[in-house]
């Protein structure tokens, strides 16, 4: 049996968050076998705290650019003596890696998306829907083709990190609760209405126990938040004043984190916190619920008045007709829905 497997996960965000719970309970399973995952540098915090997990950073800007780029990277990886190839990601890039790799003899497997049922569920049209399976389900599988079988029932999640000086010095010390809130998406189609979003920090922040944090990056996004935050003492504006290892710090104390279908709900959900989830085109269906989440902590717009959704697996599709679907989940039920999972 192998005793180096190789992942290979390069992007986004919330897919290689995706992959953590995973390898987080392999590495649990299996402790004698060493993991060594190819990832963006930016994403290696996510590996930190997991035990027999060792991080490979892929330079896409010079060393492993382009086609002569990708042999350099099978060159190197080949040199830490890897036994076998877990291919999460599936695209050109990653198929030629694993594919020399099965020409010298290694054991590969590439975990299947399930592109036609995905195709099939977001056809517009009126239908009636049903959950496929799920990402973390599927990169399982290809751990399976591996010959490892990973038990997912009872998943162990990191402690609570203690926060440094300088994220105190942001945040203050932990004496509220800590809500996180993550309002925007990489496309629009899944970003609940600002004015909405607005209403429920205003609820939120009425509560002097309730501490709220703000989530995001960019100056577009950073100006946004700081509206939001409307002169609330208790919201914090968390944008381009921490790191990827602070955030993964400050979400780890969460109470509760408020997400759309994005990155942060699948970050939080990889550290163990409750995660309420807003969906506008996309659907929990399409296998991109966060990970050991309730079904009931995903509010999704309303398919009466929307009978096509989800319309979209990832959000990058317009409709016509379907620019307000959000508007459907009222602020009302997210507020009810947080206020009640603060314990």
């Amino acid at each position: 049996m192998s005793s180096h497997i190789l992942v290979i996960r390069l992007s986004a965000m919330g897919d290689v968050a995706m992959t953590v719970p995973v390898l987080r309970a392999f590495s649990l399973q299996y402790p004698n076998v060493k993991i060594t995952v190819v990832s963006r540098p930016f994403f290696k915090p996510f590996f930190d705290d997991i035990e027999n997990v060792t991080f490979f950073a892929i330079d896409l800007k010079e060393r492993h650019k382009g086609f002569l780029g990708l042999l350099r990277l099978f060159s190197d990886l080949r040199k830490l003596n890897i036994d076998a190839v877990a291919d999460l990601h599936n695209v050109l890039r990653s198929k030629i890696i694993r594919t020399l790799f099965a020409l010298n003899g290694k054991n590969v497997a590439a975990t299947d998306k399930g592109r036609q049922e995905k195709k099939t569920l977001t056809k517009l049209t009126i239908k009636a829907i049903s959950p496929i399976k799920t990402m973390i389900d599927r990169h399982c599988e290809t751990f399976e083709k591996l010959g490892f079988q990973i038990n997912l029932y009872n998943p162990t999640f990191p402690k609570k990190a203690i926060l440094s000086e300088e994220i105190i010095n942001i945040t203050g010390k932990k004496e509220e609760n800590w809500i996180g809130i993550a309002p925007f998406a990489q496309y629009e189609s899944k970003v609940y209405p600002i004015d909405l979003m607005q209403q429920v920090i205003d609820d939120l922040a009425k509560n002097a126990s309730n501490k709220i944090l703000l989530f995001g990056g960019g100056n577009e996004e950073i100006k946004k938040l700081n509206q939001l935050k409307n002169n609330h003492k208790n919201v914090i504006v968390l944008a381009g004043k921490t790191n990827l290892k602070e955030e993964l710090a400050i979400i780890s104390n969460l109470n509760v984190m408020l997400s759309m279908d994005s990155g942060n709900a699948h970050i939080a959900a990889m550290l163990g916190v409750k995660v309420i989830t807003l969906w506008g085109a996309t659907h929990p269906f399409t296998g991109f619920q966060p990970f050991h989440q309730p079904d009931d902590f995903c509010l999704t717009s309303d398919r009466k008045q929307y009978p096509f959704l989800p319309t979209s697996v990832y959000g990058n599709k317009k409709v016509a007709g379907y620019e307000n679907a959000m508007r459907t989940i009222l602020p009302s039920q997210i507020i009810e829905k947080i206020n009640s999972n603060l314990i």
